[in-house]
C-alpha cells in the first residue's frame, strides 16, 4: 500500500470521524474510532462505509 502520508493525516472516518491508520498484514485502513475496516484498491481508499468490514 502506497499512500501519500499527508492524504493519511487530513482523512477520517465516514461512519465516526474517527483516525485512519494503515493495517499491518492487510491493504486496509482501520478506524481507530469505531474499528471499521476501509479497503485500499489501487493505492485509493474506499471511504464508503458499505465497503467497510465491520469489527467482530
Amino acid at each position: 500500500m502506497n499512500i501519500d502520508q499527508q492524504l493519511l493525516s487530513i482523512i477520517v472516518c465516514p461512519a465516526c470521524h474517527g483516525e485512519l491508520s494503515p493495517a499491518t498484514d492487510a491493504e486496509e485502513l482501520v478506524c481507530q474510532g469505531c474499528g471499521n475496516a476501509y479497503p485500499v484498491r489501487d493505492d485509493i481508499p474506499v471511504l464508503l462505509v458499505d465497503e467497510a468490514r465491520k469489527p467482530d
